[in-house]
């Protein structure tokens, strides 16, 4: 290529690469405008998959998973049953010292009943039932989640005990680990791991159009893309104490955007949707939306 070509090309790519470094600027003032008067300690990550936009805050940072450490115990769900070391009709029975408090349906039914690790697994992401997290995570073991996480690129990801203690993984008996809870990740890791189920690129195409599937129907939307009205989310939400978290794939017609937020350190633990946390996650999935889509033709 001549020299002449060579600066015709820079020439052409200027204005574009000028304006992508204004829309990072704008959406870096957006997000620290909408952080100026939040509540708590915010880490996010996302990424635009049709364009490879990211915009992150302390992306890298450790945090308590809450409940989206159950995307992982899924994908490891998908993986032994694609190995043949496990069967999606297998049974799990439901006991009285499975039982745990929180979210989901089986702490209501009566000690004794069947279940298919199929459904068991569906109950986990779709009402997020920590009863069937801990059968399915029996059934598992949380050390071999951990070590599909290694097979997968994501050393920081790591589910720590079962719901409400007991069952600790190694990573879970690390004592630096302690005030993580039920597991760990980094916002940049959890958008790693959706990127890959939303390219079909975890255990299998099928395996991993079908966990987006689940993630699509799961039933609760306080977070990200509250206010979105006729918009496909696949999502997993969190919660504990002061804490809110929500990581998903959010299908605009401006790209998909992958995302993981999470906030900690809320002034007060507050179970309503009114939650200032599950707020701010919502207002910031928008500018998040807005800042990395594609500009409108």
């Amino acid at each position: 290529m001549g020299p002449l070509l060579v600066l015709l090309g820079l020439l052409l790519a200027a204005p574009e690469a000028a304006a992508d470094e204004v829309r990072a600027s704008t959406l870096d003032a957006r997000v620290r405008e909408a952080l100026a008067e939040a509540p708590g300690r915010v880490a996010l990550f996302a990424r635009n998959l049709d364009t490879g936009a990211s915009w992150g805050l302390d992306p890298d940072a450790r945090v308590r998973s809450a409940s989206t450490i159950k995307v992982p115990v899924m994908v490891e769900a998908f993986a032994r049953v694609a190995e043949g070391g496990a069967r999606w009709d297998e049974t799990l029975t439901l006991t009285a010292s499975a039982k745990v408090e929180g979210a989901g349906i089986l702490t209501e039914l009566a000690p004794g009943l069947s279940l298919t690790l199929r459904d068991a697994v569906h109950l986990m992401i779709v009402i997020s039932d920590n009863t069937a997290t801990n059968l399915v995570i029996d059934r598992l073991g949380a050390d071999a989640v951990n070590a599909r996480m290694d097979a997968l690129g994501l050393p920081q990801t790591r589910l720590l005990r079962k719901v409400g203690g007991g069952g600790a993984s190694r990573a879970g008996q690390d004592p630096v680990n302690l005030p993580f809870g039920l597991g760990v990740s980094t916002p940049r890791e959890m958008v790693a791991l959706l990127e890959k189920l939303e390219r079909g690129e975890v255990v299998s195409k099928d395996a991993s159009r079908e966990m987006v599937g689940i993630l699509q129907r799961q039933q609760f939307h306080e977070g990200i893309g509250r206010t979105l009205r006729g918009v496909t989310i696949a999502n997993k939400v969190g919660a504990l104490d002061r804490l809110r978290s929500d990581v998903g794939i959010v299908y605009t017609e401006r790209g998909r955007i992958v995302m993981a937020l999470t906030v900690d350190d809320l002034p007060e633990a507050d179970w309503t949707v009114e939650n200032p946390g599950l707020l701010l996650l919502s207002r910031l999935s928008l500018v998040l939306i807005d800042g990395l889509g594609r500009p409108s033709p």
